[in-house]
């Protein structure tokens, strides 16, 4: 099984620390990009400009208020690319409003967080996608 590339799209610096944190306290070793708007991913995910020869991430961590470019133009243009159809994106939201929203946009449950991302939530996703692992070393965090 491959590593799975994760690509966070955050613009708030204090939710990107935390993650990052997050992600450090249970030993993560898939590789993580992070980004701080719409435009920016865009760029990354079509593979323009400086990100013309970026890895294709797997997992896309996605927060919806975004500058620039919203979160929710990202979403409109990912759908229909056949390069991106293999993409799994996970919606990021802070409010009941934007949950209900998603589900009437038709995003499954299990793909939207509320944050801060919790660890323990998308080690759960990942490990569901059977094309896909993560990788902890040995020595667990505390907790």
């Amino acid at each position: 099984m491959d590593l799975a590339h994760i690509l966070l799209v955050e613009d708030d610096a204090g939710d990107v620390a935390y993650t990052i944190d997050e992600f450090r306290e249970h030993r993560l070793r898939n590789p993580l990009t992070v980004l701080g708007d719409g435009l920016e991913a865009l760029d990354y995910l079509e593979r323009r400009g400086r990100y013309a020869d970026a890895p294709r991430p797997d997992i896309l961590l996605l927060d919806l208020n975004l500058p620039g470019v919203d979160g929710r133009v990202v979403l409109d243009r990912i759908q229909g690319r056949p390069e991106l159809a293999g993409l799994i994106v996970v919606v990021l939201t802070s409010s009941p409003l934007e949950e209900r929203m998603l589900r009437d946009f038709g995003v499954p449950a299990e793909h939207y967080f509320r944050k801060p991302v919790d660890f323990a939530q998308l080690a759960r996703l990942i490990r569901g996608i059977d094309r896909f692992s993560i990788v902890v070393t040995a020595a667990t965090a505390r907790r």
